[in-house]
C-alpha cells in the first residue's frame, strides 16, 4: 500500500503552493535539477565503441518529461536545511494514493541510490546489439527509462526521494515558462512548519491547515536525538514512524521530547539540582580557577599542544 509523502519548500512560496483547493507544486525537467548528472546512471559507458554507438542508435536521447520530487520523510535534517531553507520554512504531506488517483498516468517510484551502472542493462545493451532482436532493443529502451529518472548517485541517498514522473501534458499546465501540478486539498494530509519558522508563517499555516481540512505539525529539534520530532496543534509530541506521523509512546513532561517508554523525562530535563552541585563540586577547571591557576594551565596545555601538532606535521611531509 503506497504511503504519504513530503515535499520541502522555503517560507517564501507559501502563497504560491498553498490554495484554497489544495496545493500546486512545481514540475521540473531534469536537464534543469540541481544534479548534473541526471538520466546518467543507465549502462555502462565504458564499454566498447560500437557498443556505445548501439546504445546511441537504439536508445538516443532520453526523454524531458516533467518531474517532481518529493521525500519518503518529514524527518530529514538536511532535507529541512536545504530545501526548507535552515528549518524557516514548510512541509506538506500527500497522501501518495490520492495523488496516483488523480494523475494516472504519471508513475510514482522510489529513488534508487548507486555509483555504479546497472550491470543487467549494460549486459541488455550486448543482446540488443549483438543479437539484435526487437524484444532485446524494447526491454533496452524501458530499462533505460527506468534507471534513467529512478537511479542517482548515493552521495544523494540522505533524500529518501521518491519521484512523480508525468507522461502526458494534460496531468499538467503552464503558467509562463512554469510546469505546475493542481493537487486537490483532500490529497494534502498535513502542513508541517519547520523548527525556524516566524511566528507569522505558524499562524498563517495554521490557517491554512483549518481551511484545507487537514492537520498541523510544527518540527521541534530536541537535545537527546539528532532526528526532529512534531508537536501538533495541541502540543501534543509526534514522530515519524513506519511511514507515517503518529503521536509518541512516551514523552518528557517536562520539554514535550519523545522519550523512551518508561521514562517521564529526557536525559536532560532529568538532572536534578543535586546532579548539578555534583558536577560543579568535581569539575577540575573550577579547582584551579579558584586558586587563580586555570589561565596559566591553559596557556601551558596550548602550548604543548601546539607542540605536538607541529611534530605530527613534520612528520607527515
Amino acid at each position: 500500500m503506497p504511503g504519504n509523502l513530503y515535499k520541502y519548500f522555503g517560507p517564501q512560496v507559501i502563497n504560491l503552493v498553498l490554495t484554497d483547493e489544495g496545493a500546486t507544486v512545481k514540475l521540473s525537467k531534469p536537464e534543469d535539477f540541481n544534479d548534473p548528472y541526471e538520466l546518467f546512471l543507465t549502462v555502462d559507458y565504458g564499454v566498447d565503441a560500437s557498443a556505445l554507438a548501439a546504445y546511441q542508435e537504439l536508445v538516443g536521447n532520453i526523454d524531458q518529461l516533467p518531474t517532481t520530487c518529493f521525500s519518503n520523510s518529514p524527518a530529514v535534517a538536511p532535507m529541512w536545511a536545504h530545501y526548507g531553507v535552515n528549518g524557516s520554512g514548510f512541509v506538506i504531506e500527500f497522501e501518495e494514493e490520492c495523488l496516483i488517483d488523480e494523475f494516472p498516468e504519471s508513475i510514482f517510484k522510489d529513488v534508487t541510490y548507486r555509483d555504479e551502472a546497472d550491470d543487467g542493462l549494460t549486459e541488455m545493451l550486448y543482446r540488443a546489439h549483438v543479437i539484435g532482436k526487437p524484444r532485446y532493443t524494447y526491454f533496452l529502451r524501458n530499462g533505460v527509462f527506468f534507471g534513467a529518472y529512478f537511479t542517482k548517485a548515493t552521495c544523494w541517498s540522505y533524500e529518501l526521494e521518491r519521484r512523480m514522473v508525468v507522461t502526458e501534458d494534460s496531468e499538467v499546465r503552464l503558467s509562463g515558462e512554469l510546469i505546475l501540478a493542481d493537487i486537490p486539498k483532500h490529497c494534502v494530509r498535513s502542513l508541517i512548519a519547520g523548527a525556524k519558522t516566524t511566528p507569522d508563517l505558524r499562524s498563517s499555516l495554521k490557517e491554512r491547515a483549518k481551511s484545507l481540512g487537514c492537520s498541523y505539525y510544527e518540527a521541534r529539534i530536541g537535545r537527546s536525538s539528532i532526528t526532529p520530532f512534531f508537536v501538533d496543534d495541541g502540543g501534543r509530541p509526534h514522530v515519524f514512524k513506519e511511514g507515517r506521523i503518529v503521536e509518541a509512546d512516551q514523552s518528557c513532561e517536562k520539554c514535550s521530547e519523545p522519550t523512551i517508554v518508561g521514562n517521564d523525562r529526557c536525559s536532560w530535563c532529568q538532572i536534578s539540582d543535586d546532579d548539578r552541585r555534583g558536577a560543579a563540586i568535581s569539575n577540575p577547571y573550577r579547582m584551579l580557577h579558584n586558586i587563580g591557576h586555570l589561565g596559566e594551565y591553559l596557556k601551558q596545555m596550548d602550548a604543548i599542544s601546539a607542540r605536538i601538532s607541529a611534530k605530527a606535521r613534520s612528520a607527515e611531509k
